[in-house]
């Protein structure tokens, strides 16, 4: 398996408090940005010739990337010649980068500048002068310009050097890593003076992973912290009241206050309180009009707010204190003192049906018996408990086995992985909520990208680390994927892109499909060698 980063949108491979989706697909996906470099003259000169990299301007007789001439350095024997000519010198740096310092002699720069005239002389019509004709090299270049002939030939210098420059680092360098750092104007005055041209690149190579052991993903030690809620008999039984009181109809309590079981129209608002009850501030967060609220449904509210509420009358106004407890989700809230404040709007009670099998089909739609309806619940309950218990297995390893490595990630690898990541979010946000262009346009621009980096960088961080674990893990173990496994899973997924109408690279598919098989295998593999614990929280 290539060294490679996985895009994880799945929660199997989350750290469970890091939620960048709420999607419960249980699809693995991952990407290759970490596949190892592969250089690409075109894509280099197509950076060389846009005018912001070195902001200048280019030459109005730009050479192409494609152009050539009899002294064009092309031939193997040349390649080598060429390379050997080069002084090119490395320095590892930090976060897994290397700068390389490129020096190139003052043959090759002459040898650049001989082809650029030749282009010229083939591009530009010099009054005075028939197609074909020779143009002297001092007409020439007073009619085009000598600072253009001079832009021209450095970047026809880079064009030539910069992928004998990079061999270096090849096979270690990230895909569209590979940039240059000097000033334009800097290589020009080099080129210049002293006839002779000199630029660094930097480029961010594949992070070495290093094991706390050679053999510690073998013992990995876990405690698996299994949610009450997921309890597949819990589940099911809330489920069927859910659907049950779903089928009675809701009447206006008129001659009593409220009690379990009701359902009540509450604007509430809260507000902080030393013990002295002064120093008091609002609590947005707590503030809701209008809200529907089940008093059997309180599991998620701060406790004692059912009991302080229970006889409240249509119209009526009660307050009471409360704290937060020290577990509760908003941190800023935990311990708080606080005064509520609850105002009654209207008040309901629920006409149910006799609970028998007549109501069944209301219940789980072909379904003849209540009996037959709990069993169809508790077998569903069963398999969402199965899937969220292996979620969170896998969770817990990932997790350990995220500590059991030390790695350097790349500053331009974590932005990629941290991009897809809020990518992923925005457009699962777009799809459920319908943003407006400008809502858009204001969750798209580098600040919002710059702020979520910032405030997610360690649960980034932390996945990356477990992606790059997996894939070391793979090649270490000598995992292999049969290539039948893959084509089917191929053909799958192509079949569903075809469904849906959507596009895809083939390529691209079949190299996300191996990733996904190889990380499920993994997977695999660390779960029947780990010690797992499980307890319920």
């Amino acid at each position: 398996m290539e060294l490679c980063t996985r895009t994880l949108t799945n929660s199997l491979l989350f750290n469970p408090s890091f939620s960048l989706s709420s999607s419960n697909s249980l699809l693995l996906r991952f990407n290759t940005s970490l596949k190892p470099f592969k250089f690409n003259l075109s894509s280099f000169t197509s950076h060389i010739q846009q005018p912001s990299l070195y902001h200048h301007t280019s030459s109005p007789f730009a050479i192409s990337a494609s152009s050539s001439s009899p002294s064009s350095v092309s031939l193997d024997s040349e390649e080598n010649r060429l390379r050997e000519k080069l002084k090119v010198t490395t320095t590892e740096e930090a976060n897994s980068r290397v700068r390389l310092h490129v020096e190139v002699p003052p043959l090759v720069c002459e040898d650049c500048y001989e082809r650029v005239l030749v282009e010229f002389r083939k591009q530009a019509k010099v009054p005075g002068f028939r197609t074909g004709q020779k143009v002297p090299e001092s007409v020439l270049t007073g009619y085009v310009g000598s600072r253009n002939v001079r832009k021209a030939t450095i970047e026809a210098i880079l064009r030539t050097t910069l992928s004998h420059a990079v061999t270096s680092v090849s096979g270690r360098a990230l895909h569209d890593s590979v940039r240059i750092v000097t000033k334009f104007s800097e290589m020009e005055e080099t080129y210049s003076s002293l006839g002779f041209l000199r630029y660094e690149v930097i480029v961010d190579v594949a992070p070495e992973i290093k094991w706390i052991s050679d053999d510690a993903y073998k013992n990995v030690k876990v405690v698996v912290e299994i949610g009450s809620d997921i309890d597949a008999h819990i589940a099911s039984e809330r489920e069927f009241i859910k659907r049950y009181k779903s089928t009675g109809v809701l009447k206006v309590v008129t001659d009593r206050g409220l009690q379990v079981g009701d359902v009540a129209v509450l604007d509430i608002s809260a507000t902080t309180i030393d013990k002295d009850e002064t120093n008091i501030k609002s609590i947005p967060s707590a503030e809701t009009k209008g809200t529907s609220f089940d008093t059997e449904e309180s599991d998620r509210l701060v406790p004692g707010f059912v009991d302080s509420i229970i006889g409240i009358g249509r119209g009526e106004t009660k307050s009471f204190p409360l704290v937060f407890p020290e577990t509760w989700m908003q941190e800023n809230l935990q311990g708080v003192h606080a005064q509520f404040t609850v105002e009654c709007k209207e008040l309901f009670y629920r006409d149910l049906p006799e609970l028998n099998d007549s109501i069944a089909d209301k219940l789980i739609s072909g379904c003849t018996t209540v009996e037959q309806v709990k069993e169809l619940l508790l077998q569903r309950c069963q398999e969402i408990e199965q899937t969220a218990r292996e979620q969170a297995t896998d969770n817990a390893i990932l997790e350990q086995i995220s500590k059991m490595v030390e790695v350097d990630i790349p500053r331009s690898l974590f932005e990629e992985q941290g991009r897809q990541f809020y990518g992923a979010n925005l457009l699962e946000m777009q799809t459920k909520v319908k943003l407006t262009e400008q809502q858009l346009a204001s969750l798209s621009s580098p600040k919002a990208v710059n702020e979520y980096l910032e405030h997610h960088k360690e649960n980034i961080t932390n996945l990356i680390k477990q992606s790059l674990a997996v894939g070391d893990i793979y090649r270490r173990e000598n995992m292999e994927i049969p290539i039948d496994d893959i084509l089917k899973e191929v053909e799958n997924s192509v079949a569903e892109f075809k469904r849906s109408k959507q596009e895809y690279d083939e390529e691209r598919v079949k190299d996300q499909v191996q990733e996904i098989l190889e990380g499920a295998k993994v997977l695999e593999f660390l779960r029947e060698n780990a010690d797992i614990q499980y307890i319920t929280v």
